[in-house]
C-alpha cells in the first residue's frame, strides 16, 4: 500500500481521518458511492471541503494511486469529483486502484477549493490555507 507522506491524516479538532496507517488485515474496504444529503452536518460538509482540497492540492488533475487514502473519506467523493482513472481496469477493493479528479464536476460542487493551485505535492501545503473552510 503506498503512503502519502505529507498528505493530512484528517481533519483538525475532529475524528474524520483522511488516511489509513496500515492495510486492512481482513481486506481492503472497497469504495462505493455514497450520497450526500442536504441535510448532512456542517462538520461534515466541512470534512469534504477540507478533503478535497488536500485531494486537488497534492494530485491536481493527475491520476492518483488509491493507497492509504481512507475508503470512507473517498466514498463521499468517489462516483462525482473522484473517478476511477481507467474504469474498464477499476478494482474499487484495491489499494492500487488509479483514480483522479473530475474538474468538471468538482469546480461546481467545491468552487472554492479549486480555484486554489493543484498538484504542487506534499510542499504545496501550507498551514495558512488548508483549514480556511
Amino acid at each position: 500500500m503506498l503512503k502519502y507522506r505529507g498528505f493530512p491524516g484528517r481533519l483538525p479538532g475532529s475524528d474524520f481521518q483522511f488516511t489509513v496507517r496500515r492495510a486492512n488485515p481482513k481486506g481492503v474496504t472497497p469504495l462505493k458511492a455514497l450520497e450526500r444529503y442536504k441535510d448532512r452536518k456542517h462538520v461534515d460538509r466541512r470534512a469534504d471541503n477540507a478533503f478535497m482540497e488536500s485531494l486537488w492540492i497534492y494530485f491536481g488533475e493527475e491520476p492518483f494511486e488509491r493507497g492509504n487514502l481512507d475508503a470512507g473519506r473517498l466514498s463521499w467523493l468517489f462516483g462525482r469529483e473522484v473517478i476511477p482513472a481507467d474504469p474498464d481496469n477499476f478494482d474499487p477493493a484495491s489499494y492500487e486502484a488509479m483514480l483522479m479528479i473530475n474538474t468538471k464536476v468538482a469546480r461546481v460542487t467545491f468552487a472554492d477549493v479549486m480555484e486554489l493551485e493543484g498538484g504542487q505535492g506534499p510542499d504545496g501545503f501550507k498551514e495558512d490555507e488548508i483549514w480556511d473552510t
